[in-house]
């Protein structure tokens, strides 16, 4: 079995018209890092992985998982998280809900409010979990949604340009969190952006499309 992520020989069109064409492994906390300019199909990449592909577009080729292979599983079974450029928290809850929803069933009510309060403090957030999330700033806020994806325990991580939104020395800061987080849970991560600077905070291989 080979661990980490396979994206096997994938070729995606968009109404019949060749995309994209990748070939890559990503090792167990390693990032790889797919640089190209909007509408070079990077976003539909991270889809295709996902297995939420829009009808406009066909995949061929196969993604695998730790061995395991994906392509034909719904995107609830493939246990990949990922995230997007805005942190997408839900409104109508606090920031200890948001982070509880990200949880896997079970567990007691009073384990499952220790593990966020535990989170919390891990990402520099005590005493935050009555916040609405409204209130929070934009880092806050990107450290919240990146704890709660790696509370819901995913195989792989895909980042869909997450730090495009920030500022300069924002940016810089949630790049090290992010990036530390992976290497310290062991899970390959799948980067698209078009800036360099992400690329090489991240530090693995690059794909230019």
């Amino acid at each position: 079995m080979t661990d980490g992520l396979t994206i096997q020989n994938i070729e995606i069109c968009r109404n019949g018209l060749p995309l994209l064409a990748v070939d890559a492994h990503v090792r167990p906390g390693d990032v790889l890092t797919l640089m190209g300019p909007s509408g070079s199909g990077k976003s539909t990449l991270l889809s295709a992985i996902m297995g939420d592909l829009a009808p406009a577009f066909r995949a061929t080729g196969h993604v695998l998982l730790d061995g395991r292979d994906l392509t034909d599983m719904p995107p609830e079974a493939r246990h990949i998280g990922i995230l997007y450029q805005d942190p997408l928290l839900f409104p109508h809850l606090d920031v200890a809900a948001n982070l509880a929803f990200g949880l896997p069933r079970g567990g007691t009510r009073k384990a499952r409010r220790d593990t966020v309060t535990a989170a919390l403090a891990e990402i520099g957030l005590q005493g935050y979990g009555p916040r609405d999330p409204a209130t929070l700033s934009g880092g806050q806020a990107a450290r919240v949604a990146l704890m709660r994806t790696l509370l819901s325990k995913p195989c792989a991580l895909l980042l869909d340009e997450p730090f495009s939104k920030l500022d300069d020395g924002l940016r810089d800061q949630i790049r090290k969190l992010v990036f530390d987080r992976i290497r310290a849970v062991g899970i390959p991560a799948l980067l698209v952006t078009h800036d360099k600077a992400d690329a090489t905070a991240a530090g693995g291989q690059v794909i230019r499309l």
